[in-house]
């Protein structure tokens, strides 16, 4: 998680982007959580 919390603080990736990188059912292979994803972007997955 600490590498997305620093590309996205960053800005080397987008929060729409990193939607790519969150665990789900058609993704099970994601590198964060959607709770991560909330507490690296403050914006709720959806």
């Amino acid at each position: 998680m600490k590498f997305w919390t620093l590309a996205f603080s960053m800005k080397w990736v987008t929060a729409e982007a990193l939607k790519g990188a969150v665990t789900t059912e058609s993704n099970p292979f994601g590198e964060i959580t959607p709770e991560q994803y909330k507490e690296i972007t403050g914006i709720k997955f959806e």
